[in-house]
């Protein structure tokens, strides 16, 4: 009976430390899915600004039926065209997503659907997109992603 209350205790406050935990990593996971969208429609956008600040120098996309890999600069570079030529985005859902974790590192598997204008001509699109997301300098960034499209 002795050994009972001090391992029932113990049981207890390691529950409540898993509670915690994942309390903890489910407000984490919404900032981190907050700043996953904040970069798309950003791209959408054409903020240039934004992009620098949450795709880093380092960043490599790889999108499904494009031979070249992208860079930073790339990305930026997309954005400002499809901004330029008039290019809005309509409508943006991930209606899939799972987030795993590895220390500082999460990576964001989700199936995605949007929807594009230009020249008044409307594009929707879907597919997978494999998302990296690293946590540094008290913020998330997205230094990577890998895209296909089935439609």
């Amino acid at each position: 009976m002795r050994f009972k209350v001090p391992i029932m205790m113990a049981a207890a406050v390691f529950a409540s430390v898993n509670v915690a935990t994942l309390a903890a990593q489910k407000q984490n996971d919404e900032a981190l899915l907050h700043v996953r969208e904040t970069v798309w429609r950003a791209w959408f956008d054409g903020d240039t600004t934004m992009l620098a600040k949450l795709v880093p120098r380092e960043t490599i996309v790889i999108s499904g039926g494009e031979e070249k890999w992208k860079k930073q600069a790339d990305v930026i570079r997309g954005a400002v065209q499809f901004h330029a030529a008039g290019g809005k985005l309509i409508r943006l859902e991930f209606p899939r997503t799972e987030v795993q974790h590895f220390g500082n590192v999460a990576i964001v598997w989700s199936s995605y659907e949007l929807e594009t204008e230009v020249a008044g001509k409307r594009s929707p699109e879907s597919g997978r997109v494999t998302e990296m997301f690293v946590w540094r300098h008290r913020q998330w960034s997205n230094p990577g992603w890998h895209t296909d499209s089935t439609k």
